[in-house]
């Protein structure tokens, strides 16, 4: 026998008869007519093949296959409402499993000094943390969302930016007292400078490198013997004086701020790298969701 909607129906209403102890009771609790309450019943007996009531006009009382079935329905319905109340509440309560696919440098430098707070807060929240290069596929692998540098790809996938880096291109002393400070952007295509390279993880091709002064927009052609798809492996190798990086600003503040990295173009400003969090839908976003939305996204404030 399918389980459907009439036969959950039917189960309702069966449990509210014997609940209220009339067809009547059971009709003002359910909202129903005490002739739509004697249907429900009779299609539920016509669909089990047995008898659930012995009517009078002035009782009505449990068969003993009636007594049977209204033993082991209870339980089930009262489980049925407890398990939708649950997902109800899901929507303005804090808890359960959360899966995140996460930028690996996003989660060491900014995410992780600060995560026991966040749980703290939220003491019946699980949360898994997955650290990866790529997206990958984020419904078919079970995670409720990502949080990805750089411009997504079209996808049916919603888009929310959580905050934007500027773009610095950025040398170490070591490297500028050896090879000198370049004057001007273009400079960098002479061949004179070693520029350091970073792949983008998600096209597999070096990043290009751009300068950004109000609307005006200036591509360099680079070159350079490394290559690297490891953001502090780069900030590393700079810092050592190898060479020259185009680097976000998050995450470099302490090495610029201590001298070890020097801003290079200070008035080429502009150019911007977003970090976006990426989820199935729109609708129904679960408040464990947006909780780590909202914390992710004041973190940069």
């Amino acid at each position: 026998m399918a389980f459907d909607e009439r036969l959950l129906n039917g189960m309702s209403v069966l449990c509210a008869v014997v609940d209220t102890g009339s067809f009547a009771g059971a009709g003002e609790a359910l909202d129903m007519s005490q002739p739509g309450v004697s249907r429900a019943i009779a299609r539920l007996e016509a669909r089990l093949g047995v008898r659930l009531f012995d009517r009078t006009t002035r009782s009505v009382n449990l068969t003993d296959e009636g007594r049977r079935l209204y033993a082991q329905v209870m339980p089930l319905l009262s489980g049925l409402e407890e398990a939708a109340s649950s997902a109800k509440q899901g929507r303005s309560v804090v808890r359960g499993r959360l899966r995140v696919n996460m930028d690996p440098f996003f989660s060491r430098i900014t995410l992780a000094p600060r995560l026991g707070v966040f749980l703290q807060k939220h003491p019946e929240l699980e949360l898994e943390l997955v650290t990866r290069d790529k997206l990958g596929d984020l419904v078919a692998e079970g995670f409720d969302l990502a949080v990805r540098f750089g411009e997504p790809q079209p996808s049916s996938l919603i888009a929310r930016k959580l905050l934007e880096t500027r773009i610095l291109t950025v040398a170490a002393p070591a490297y500028l007292k050896r090879h000198g400070r370049p004057g001007t952007p273009t400079d960098l295509a002479k061949g004179e400078h070693i520029c350091i390279q970073y792949r983008d993880p998600e096209t597999g091709r070096p990043f290009e490198w751009e300068f950004h002064r109000g609307r005006k927009k200036l591509p360099v052609a680079t070159r350079g013997p490394l290559t690297v798809n490891d953001v502090g492996t780069m900030h590393s190798v700079c810092a050592a004086g190898y060479g020259i990086a185009q680097v976000m600003a998050f995450g470099v503040e302490p090495l610029l701020t201590s001298g070890k990295l020097v801003d290079l173009f200070p008035d080429w400003p502009d150019e911007r790298f977003p970090l976006y969090a990426l989820y199935p839908s729109r609708q129904y976003v679960p408040a464990k969701t947006r909780a780590f939305l909202d914390f992710v996204a004041a973190l940069h404030d």
